[in-house]
């Protein structure tokens, strides 16, 4: 069982890499945070398409290996 979840913690972990990866960059270099920053805060330019699935699918991969982060701590024997 321990050898399971921790397998299955790896697969979440490089799942959340890949799609962190994947992502197109929300910056503009250190002049687009300085004065165009607020912006994308405030959401005046939505996600669509693909952006949104990889902005869902990250969040899915984080909570994902939290809970299963902390599943395998539980686990694991001292």
């Amino acid at each position: 069982m321990e050898i399971a979840l921790k397998i299955v913690l790896i697969v979440f972990s490089l799942g959340l890499i890949a799609v962190v990866l994947l992502q197109k960059g929300k910056s503009a270099g250190l002049s687009g945070a300085i004065t165009g920053g607020a912006e994308h805060l405030f959401g005046k330019q939505k996600a669509r398409g693909l952006d949104l699935f990889l902005q869902r699918l990250t969040v899915a991969f984080a909570v994902g290996f939290f809970v299963l982060a902390l599943v395998v701590s539980y686990f694991v024997e001292k």
